[in-house]
Parts: C-alpha cells; sequence; structure tokens
C-alpha cells in the first residue's frame, strides 16, 4: 500500500474529542504557523497518543492515508466556535482515509513532550521506540549507546536559563541530563559536542547513571495489545 520512503508526519494526540473526529469523520487539523514541512507531502499521519488515552499513553498504535488537505479558518472547521480565540487563525485540514492499526504499538521509553515527528513508512514499520523514528546525523552514535543499554533520546528539549534547546540526543540520569550535539546547533554550555563513546559514558557515570526506561526493547515484544 506504502513504499518505503513514503512520508509519514506523526502528531500528537491529546484528546478523545480530535480522535474521533479522525475516526468518525476523517480529517485532522495542524495550525499553519506551527506546521512542519513534511505537513503538505506526508502520505501517512500518525499519532501519538498522551495520557487522556490510559493504557495506550505514550504510544503510537493508530495511523491513516491521507487523501488531500487544504487551508481553512478554524471558525470554518468549528461553526459552532466562531467566537473562539484563534477562530480566524489558519489550519492545514488534512483529509484521512480509514484508520489502521499497527501490529505492534511503539512506546516512548520515557515521557517527553513530542508534537511533531517526520519520519518514513519504512521506519515506522521497524520501530522498536519514538527514537527508532527520527533520522539524523546521529544515527551511528544512537545506535552504539543504545546497544550499550543507555537507551538517548533523540530531537530532546532541554529548558536552560529561561532558554530552550533542542539537542541530538540526550541520556536522563539520576542527577541531570547528559546532552550531545552532532552538529552546530545551539545546546546548553554544558553540551558534549561531538563526543566518543567513551567520554558519554563516563558523563553518564559522573551523573549517577541512566534513569530507567518505562519500556525495554525486550518489553516491547510482549507489550500489551
Amino acid at each position: 500500500m506504502f513504499h518505503a520512503s513514503d512520508r509519514v508526519l506523526v502528531a500528537i494526540m491529546n484528546n478523545r474529542r480530535d480522535f474521533k473526529i479522525v475516526r468518525d469523520e476523517g480529517w485532522y487539523r495542524i495550525p499553519k504557523k506551527h506546521a512542519p514541512p513534511s505537513t503538505t507531502e506526508a502520505a501517512v499521519l500518525a499519532f501519538y497518543f498522551t495520557k487522556v488515552f490510559g493504557d495506550d499513553k505514550w504510544t503510537i498504535r493508530w495511523y491513516a492515508p491521507v487523501r488531500g488537505h487544504e487551508l481553512a479558518r478554524r471558525c470554518d472547521l468549528f461553526p459552532q466556535q466562531a467566537h473562539h480565540p484563534r477562530a480566524d487563525d489558519a489550519y492545514y485540514k488534512l483529509q484521512l482515509g480509514p484508520l489502521m492499526e499497527l501490529e505492534q504499538p511503539i512506546p516512548s521509553l520515557r515521557w517527553r513532550r513530542i508534537v511533531f515527528i517526520e519520519t518514513s513508512w519504512d521506519r515506522l514499520n521497524a520501530a522498536e521506540e519514538i527514537n527508532d523514528l527520527y533520522a539524523s546525523g546521529a544515527d551511528g552514535l544512537f545506535v552504539t549507546l543504545k546497544d550499550e543499554g543507555l537507551f538517548p533520546e533523540r530531537e530532546f528539549l532541554i529548558r536552560e536559563g529561561g532558554v530552550k534547546y533542542t539537542v541530538d540526543l540526550a541520556i536522563p540520569c539520576q542527577r541531570g541530563t547528559v546532552a550531545i550535539t552532532m552538529s552546530d546547533r545551539p545546546a546548553p554550555p554544558y553540551a558534549l559536542r561531538d563526543p566518543e563513546p567513551k567520554a558519554i559514558r563516563h558523563a553518564v557515570e559522573r551523573l549517577g547513571g541512566p534513569l530507567p526506561t518505562q519500556v525495554t526493547s525486550r518489553q516491547k515484544e510482549t507489550y500489551p495489545g
């Protein structure tokens, strides 16, 4: 049905009303001012559930093919909310095909804030956990650290001194976070830049070791369906 290279957009699903719209009416909205570049090119839209979905929280379980898109004002999407503060804001309305369920849900190893992930169909199908969906120059180091049991987070948001940074990799530890950047992107002053795995291991040890994950690769195989 889809090709390996087809673009997939993972979007947050944080309330049951919006999921009902996807399921029963076949569309999903994304604010134009916050839309990622692949919004109009995605062949598949997948949904990352937040805690309001109970046992399914912090997982990707459902996806739908994207049939088309259009720009619309919020008041046109929800005429009954004509006085909403964002009534005149522009949104992409993605027209969707029927909902489909992954054979295995894709869990987040730790709670983290995710709004969008731009990925591909082959990565969506091969992912054991959320971080497997990302692609960047940190791929090799990510695999190395994961194989060593450190389970880094990718594209991780860090707040430092009132400033927000998104680092390539991060390992939440008992006494802080080891932040790693593989590029010239802004990063906290303490971030490790293009480090060797040995330097990362030492930094993790200094911070008391990594925080435990919610789901390990082994647990993923028997994640409740």
